[in-house]
């Protein structure tokens, strides 16, 4: 059976936390995120460890607060640029949440979602936008992608991400 929705340039890191996209729906939208683990703290396993419920709840107290989370998205994108994608584009990652685009509930039947590895105070590297729009472009040639959108704009007043400091200027055609 042929990898469906795998990208070669992303290192695979397979999370159970996705199921089957509701039939007849179509990628359009792409989902841009911020997540760090410990909060404010970057470069260790915890993001891996929580897409692949790994997370060790004593490994920090901020982790026996999400410990019972079961959450995944589609891509990460480390600081240093390192692409890593946990579900593939085909199947639905649990990213989203409650959340509406355009008068359409549920945004995780028809989007992508790509988490930046950041957080609100601190800005976005180089690397990684790089790597954002190596990807974008890469979707956008694969997808029938409408609009690339922050996670605060598909659930305003529940979500911050990617945040303040994410530089919207910096990614190309982000149709937002």
């Amino acid at each position: 059976m042929p990898d469906v929705g795998w990208l070669s340039s992303a290192h695979r890191v397979p999370s159970p936390n996705c199921d089957e996209r509701p039939a007849g729906e179509t990628i359009r939208l792409v989902v841009i995120h911020a997540i760090s683990l410990p909060p404010n703290e970057f470069g260790g396993p915890g993001i891996i460890q929580m897409f692949t419920n790994c997370l060790d709840p004593e490994a920090h107290p901020y982790f026996r607060e999400v410990r019972d989370l079961r959450v995944s998205s589609h891509f990460l994108i480390r600081r240093d640029g390192e692409l890593i994608q946990f579900v593939a584009c085909s199947r639905r990652a649990w990213h989203a949440g409650v959340s509406n685009w355009r008068g359409q509930e549920n945004c995780n039947n028809f989007s992508i979602g790509i988490e930046l590895e950041g957080c609100d105070q601190l800005p976005f590297e180089d690397a990684q936008y790089m790597i954002l729009d190596r990807l974008l472009a890469e979707l956008r040639q694969r997808y029938a992608i409408e609009a690339v959108v922050g996670h605060s704009d598909i659930a305003a007043g529940r979500k911050t991400d990617p945040g303040p400091c994410f530089d919207w200027h910096r990614v190309r055609d982000a149709g937002r």
